[in-house]
């Protein structure tokens, strides 16, 4: 089991790492204001969009036990946390997570 475990992580980080690096030497031409980064960039952002409206909305797991409601306010309350820090990714990361706790298990 342990094995089969550790190959896993092997092969996944590989994957990834390779994709970053072959990522990094082929930027390595690209201006940060052409269109094709700026592309690059939407596209990054979409996904990442798509991702937390899926977990919001469509939660697996744990998260399938707390109320719309609760998700909606952790998020909203998030984003006001991310304009506020002058767009930092670390406040609301942190705030979302006790938000959370805080209203799942005590509202």
């Amino acid at each position: 089991m342990s094995v089969s475990i550790f190959y896993a992580i092997l092969v996944t980080s590989l994957a990834t790492f390779l994709s970053r690096f072959l990522g990094v030497l082929s930027s390595v031409k690209i201006k940060e204001t052409s269109k094709i980064f700026n592309w690059f960039n939407c596209l990054a952002y979409s996904t990442l969009a798509a991702l937390i409206a899926r977990t919001v909305i469509f939660p697996v797991g744990v998260l399938s036990d707390a109320s719309y409601l609760s998700r909606l306010a952790v998020v909203v309350l998030s984003l006001i946390i991310f304009f506020v820090s002058k767009k930092n990714y670390v406040y609301p990361a942190i705030f979302s997570a006790f938000a959370m706790a805080v209203l799942n298990n005590y509202f």
